[in-house]
């Protein structure tokens, strides 16, 4: 990458015809250089525009913002005579801006989004890549892994980071990739300039509606992967087992896609046909364009089915073999987080660790372990502060109607009164719902309930490694609370 670029080169057009020689790309008015560019983005709280005066003052080269951003800051920009670049939508601006100034990507990329599933499909793809010996990550809420590893702090990270990071990743050999598209992201135009062979789309249920306010738009931002960033040369793979990812396939059609359809009714390309289910996986039967095939899953869950078909899709899109990707099927690992086997008691008692945090991953997860388990199914839930109110009672709902005991506790209450959350859910969980405050503590508990034949299900945090209290992120592992209460109660390493 070369280390300075002019406005034009970027293809940006600054007020009054003024050009820049930029060095660095940045919205963060803390990280900004000399001859940096500064991105002005309206925000939730504050438009980014508040703190141009501080980029101003670092030696920022140019401005990107919007015209509010423009009227707000109006005064210390006629002052700079700083090149101005306005624009009517500055995120998707920036992000085609950003990977024109990192340029590099892994040669094959594909996308997946969704109300649930989002990590498993990528992660899937990713050991599909590298079952098949080509230099593979996935990019998400579990950071980047595979062949290559980075940490993220979001799950589709802001263009700059998400440029610099993808063009880090081709530096380092990586071919191909697998990414999260988060809603958020989507609607943040987050993945513009990132270019894509396939798309995915798992399934659309409650979750975000403290951002999105409405269905509509929640669905909208999802499809925009679709409908904006996908090319139209590029593949839809679509699970149309969901009744609202259904609506794509005529839409995607109209564009030019190609539509790659998995589920298990009649006529999909990938054609979920049986399962067999016992304690340690799941036996697959399945059809590619009418021809069967059968493989063993060493996951546990009947959902995992339709990630791997997803994924499995998603690989064939992008050029692979479908003969050689079923093969490979049978390699796949768990994800972290994600029906994740923690610990197991003396007696043959497994507890399991799932990021199910909406009402739907919740009954799907119980669901799905249910024909594993041969005893009682116990459930810990909760729900998260600062963020959708509306789906707490279904949260505590959902693991009623599926689990045989349900324990209620803290999830990440963040800023918000974790004993007020708890009662929220408790209201559909129903009375006979134990509530237990303290997370390690419900654990313990639950683990302790378990005899022969049974399983516990703590849901909702998985792969994070801290629970968020008021303002502050203190240790917390679930994985690791369940071992440390098997051993505890067994008196046994897990």
């Amino acid at each position: 990458m070369s280390r300075t670029k002019t406005l034009a080169d970027l293809g940006l057009s600054a007020r009054g015809g003024a050009d820049a020689t930029i060095t660095g790309i940045t919205v963060d008015s803390r990280e900004v250089e000399e001859g940096f560019l500064f991105a002005a983005l309206p925000g939730a709280r504050v438009h980014g525009a508040e703190f141009i005066q501080y980029a101003l003052r670092m030696g920022a080269g140019a401005v990107l913002t919007d015209a509010e951003g423009a009227r707000i800051a109006a005064e210390v920009l006629d002052a700079s005579h700083v090149a101005l670049i306005v624009a009517e939508d500055p995120r998707q601006v920036l992000a085609y801006t950003s990977a024109l100034w990192f340029g590099a990507q892994p040669e094959v990329m594909v996308a997946v989004t969704g109300t649930n599933g989002k990590t498993s499909v990528s992660t899937f793809c990713r050991q599909i890549w590298m079952a098949l010996d080509l230099p593979a990550v996935n990019l998400g809420t579990t950071g980047v892994e595979g062949a290559w590893e980075a940490p993220l702090a979001h799950t589709t990270p802001e263009p700059v980071t998400l440029h610099r990071t993808l063009a880090a990743a081709a530096e380092n050999g990586i071919t191909h990739a697998a990414m999260e598209a988060s809603s958020h992201g989507l609607a943040q135009r987050r993945l513009d300039g990132v270019h894509l062979q396939a798309a995915g789309f798992t399934n659309f249920t409650q979750d975000h509606l403290d951002y999105h306010h409405t269905f509509e738009a929640y669905f909208e931002a999802k499809a925009g992967l679709f409908l904006r960033v996908l090319p139209e040369d590029g593949t839809a793979v679509l699970n149309m087992d969901d009744p609202r990812v259904v609506d794509l396939e005529p839409v995607c059609a109209a564009r030019g896609q190609s539509v790659l359809t998995v589920g298990r009714g009649q006529g999909r390309d990938l054609r979920l046909v049986a399962q067999r289910f016992d304690a340690t996986g799941q036996d697959l039967r399945f059809e590619w364009l009418g021809q069967a095939y059968q493989t063993r899953l060493k996951l546990i869950g009947g959902f995992q089915a339709a990630n791997v078909l997803l994924a499995a899709g998603l690989v064939i899109a992008a050029g692979e073999s479908p003969a050689r990707v079923f093969e490979a099927l049978g390699e796949l690992g768990t994800v972290r987080g994600r029906m994740q086997l923690a610990a197991t008691r003396a007696n043959g008692a497994a507890t399991f660790v799932d990021y199910a945090h909406t009402p739907d991953a919740v009954k799907t997860a119980l669901s799905a372990l249910r024909p594993h388990v041969m005893g009682r199914l116990i459930a810990i839930v909760g729900a998260g502060g600062d963020r959708d109110t509306a789906k707490r009672p279904l949260m505590g709902q959902a693991a009623r109607d599926n689990a045989d005991i349900v324990i209620v506790t803290d999830d990440n209450p963040r800023t918000e009164d974790p004993a007020a959350i708890r009662a929220a859910v408790i209201e559909g969980a129903g009375p006979e719902a134990i509530e237990v405050a303290d997370r390690a503590e419900a654990i313990l508990r639950g683990v302790d309930m378990l005899s022969p034949g049974d399983a516990l299900l703590i849901c909702g945090k998985g792969h994070e490694s801290g629970q968020v209290v008021g303002d502050t992120t203190y240790p917390f592992d679930d994985v690791e609370q369940a071992s440390v209460a098997v051993s505890a109660l067994d008196g046994v390493n897990p």
